[in-house]
């Protein structure tokens, strides 16, 4: 655990699945944080100030230093606080698991978020097809129970989007029939205790999806 000469501060927006990433991380590894809520419409100083090249949550100060960007922060971490480890000790499988954490973010992000909010049929049918294509990677990929064995470990809290993204638009991304690992995988990973606990209720998730989809629009205009 974190001690108390330690200062952990965690800058976010409740419904963002990079942020609840970075907090089912901490709580994994039983580390004390502040939470500060953020406005994307309306930035805080705090944020300005500790990531002013992205300007974009989740942030992690540690002991007055920021960090940025949700993968770079789950790898410090682990690297920080190494009990109950979240990558691999093995140098192979660590390469691996960074992989298909940059897989996840690179090919299933945007496709997921477009085949959801998007209101072009034809755009939203394209990126359908893009992420079925990207799933049905980590569906060859999932061996066990979760990417990390019996224990969820740094690409199934990577994979935190698709699960949230299917919840909140109430769609059938995977189904049991088309995939049915993932599918599962799914389920146990959103009953995870941990993950249960760092889930925000869905009107908060569907509250942050709306908020980025309009400000999207309008930054399109």
């Amino acid at each position: 655990m974190a001690s108390s000469e330690e200062e952990v501060t965690l800058l976010g927006v409740v419904g963002s699945p990079f942020l609840h990433r970075v907090q089912i991380a901490l709580t994994l590894k039983r580390v004390e944080y502040k939470y500060v809520e953020d406005d994307l419409n309306n930035k805080s100083d705090l944020l300005l100030k500790y990531n002013p090249v992205y300007k974009m949550i989740p942030v992690l100060v540690h002991n007055e230093k920021p960090i940025s960007e949700s993968l770079v922060i789950l790898e410090y971490i682990d690297e920080t606080w190494k009990h109950n480890p979240i990558l691999p000790s093995d140098p192979y499988q660590r390469a691996l698991a960074r992989f298909w954490a940059k897989f996840i973010d690179d090919k299933c992000v945007a496709p997921a978020w477009k085949s959801a909010f998007m209101a072009d049929e034809k755009a939203r049918e394209k990126a359908t097809e893009e992420l079925f294509e990207a799933l049905n990677f980590l569906e060859n990929e999932l061996k066990e129970k979760f990417f990390g064995g019996e224990e969820i470990n740094f690409v199934d809290i990577a994979a935190v989007f698709i699960p949230i993204i299917q919840e909140v638009a109430e769609m059938q991304l995977f189904t049991s029939e088309k995939f049915p690992k993932l599918f599962k995988w799914s389920q146990d990973f959103y009953n995870h205790p941990v993950v249960k606990e760092n889930m925000p209720p869905k009107d908060q998730l569907f509250a942050y999806f709306k908020a980025r989809a309009q400000s999207l629009a309008a930054n399109k205009k």
